[in-house]
């Protein structure tokens, strides 16, 4: 069968353009559609289901803070709870007393007897009151003390104990009574650092650590 296309080339570019022009008109109409579902879409989104979101929230928040507000004592518990939390870092802070007994075993002279020992870990200072054979076991004590350092895992060494003081001294028949008072560094009972104390085997006898004594 054999068509013939008796419309003229005029008619027929017509025809094409009628036909993009409502092509195009139908994509604007979808597109505007589109357009106008998206935006219904965001409109019931925040005025209808972001609103009922947030009055679910603030109900919960009330709801829950009527249970807080119902616990008996809470505000007693809420302190117990923040003075929980800053035991960490308090039982890092206290001194370890404990190293007390050996650093004092360390550097007291074998001959000397102790009899007294009160440690104040606010003015970190020591007294320290004994007996000793004579006043050169002492003098030997107080050496000692002045001369001891320490080092801190494996840093240099510095000085343990300053202000070194034979503050009272006497002798008699039997023997030498001492007190010594003198100030240590903190950092000895430090339960972050690993100290080793560094003692002197020998000290020399120093006769000026008497001037004052009675």
């Amino acid at each position: 069968m054999i068509q013939f296309n008796l419309l003229p080339d005029v008619k027929l570019e017509y025809v094409k353009t009628q036909r993009t022009k409502h092509l195009l008109t139908l994509i604007s109409i979808v597109a505007s559609l589109a357009g106008v579902a998206v935006l219904l879409v965001s409109v019931v989104t925040v005025d209808v289901v972001q609103k009922k979101s947030l009055d679910d929230e603030n109900s919960d928040i009330t709801h829950y803070s009527a249970q807080l507000r119902s616990v008996p004592n809470l505000n007693k518990i809420l302190t117990v709870q923040n003075q929980l939390s800053t035991l960490t870092s308090l039982h890092d802070q206290k001194p370890v007393v404990s190293r007390l007994f050996n650093y004092i075993a360390e550097v007291t002279p074998t001959q000397a007897g102790l009899n007294e020992l009160n440690v104040d870990f606010t003015a970190n200072t020591i007294t320290i009151g004994g007996t000793a054979p004579s006043l050169d076991v002492v003098s030997t004590y107080t050496d000692t003390l002045k001369a001891t350092t320490y080092g801190v895992s494996g840093s240099g060494k510095t000085t343990a104990f300053s202000n070194v003081v034979l503050s009272s001294f006497g002798q008699d028949q039997s023997g030498a009574t001492f007190t010594i008072t003198c100030s240590f560094d903190p950092t000895i009972f430090n339960t972050n650092d690993n100290v080793t104390l560094a003692v002197p085997q020998a000290t020399t006898t120093d006769p000026s650590v008497f001037q004052g004594g009675n």
